[in-house]
């Protein structure tokens, strides 16, 4: 069968899906996982011939597919600010706005040189962690998610990537200190109110960890209310707290932190458009 045919059968089966450009993206994604063929193929030679054997991966793939199943999933694998990281239904798959908090954070520091002690709540894959890691050489960073299938997880994707994370199992509503004392702490809590489940695509809300993404609606800052606390216990002097957030809630995040004695409190957007991340620091007396 031709490449262009392939192609043809995954714009008609998934067009109920995934826009155009999605499913071209995810085709290519198949054939350089399954075949080592590069991205670019496709558009170059739509009519490169595939062998028998070659079109079976790429059409159990299309069934899985199918049933909403993230393309990543089925790789078992996602790229990250230039990095590949295992991903697994055990987490979230890292996405392209969170990689514009990493920038965020990297351009407040300044300098990367510097010895900093950093901690990512929630760090599931790994990718937040990571990502800083392998740009702030000096810093010690730290790296907590209660789940133990997740941290196991983000340990390989450190190893494979390289770069040194101490990753520590706890439950952030019930931690109340850790040591040492923090210069930065960074989280992607949980923060999708259950209501708007609906609004979502099949592939995130019957597919990635539900505890990683809900909140309740009656307590849509719930994770928030924790980290900001949290924050304040666990702060070296001038400590800052970066937080991505829901599109919706960006007024009432930046009104939390600046209740909770936060200072230079600012909101940021995404590559989108959208209010997706906030940063306050903290200068006053710790709780």
């Amino acid at each position: 069968m031709l490449l262009r045919e392939i192609r043809n059968i995954y714009q008609q089966e998934l067009a109920p899906f995934y826009p155009k450009s999605e499913i071209d993206s995810i085709l290519d994604i198949l054939l350089e996982y399954y075949l080592d063929i590069g991205r670019f193929v496709l558009a170059l030679q739509p009519d490169y011939n595939l062998k028998k054997e070659e079109e079976q991966p790429l059409f159990e793939a299309l069934t899985r597919l199918q049933q909403e199943e993230p393309v990543q999933y089925i790789t078992e694998e996602a790229h990250f600010f230039g990095m590949d990281f295992r991903v697994s239904p055990k987490v979230l798959i890292p996405r392209p706005e969170t990689e514009d908090l990493i920038r965020w954070i990297l351009e407040t520091i300044g300098d990367h040189s510097q010895a900093l002690n950093i901690l990512d709540v929630g760090t599931g894959s790994g990718n937040i962690a990571i990502s800083l890691a392998k740009h702030l050489p000096n810093a010690k960073i730290y790296a907590l998610d209660i789940s133990p299938e997740a941290l196991e997880i983000a340990q390989n994707n450190a190893l494979a990537n390289k770069v040194e994370v101490l990753f520590i199992q706890a439950d952030i509503r019930t931690t109340e200190r850790l040591q040492p004392k923090f210069d930065l702490i960074v989280s992607n809590p949980p923060y999708v109110r259950l209501s708007e489940r609906k609004e979502m695509r099949g592939n995130v809300k019957h597919y990635e960890p539900s505890q990683a993404l809900f909140v309740p609606d009656d307590a849509p800052l719930l994770f928030y209310e924790i980290l900001t606390k949290y924050g304040k216990a666990n702060f070296q002097a001038g400590g800052m707290l970066f937080l991505e957030i829901n599109q919706y809630l960006g007024k009432e995040v930046l009104e939390l932190l600046r209740q909770q004695g936060y200072q230079k409190v600012e909101l940021k957007k995404d590559l989108f458009g959208r209010d997706r991340m906030v940063k306050g620091v903290f200068i006053g007396e710790k709780l």
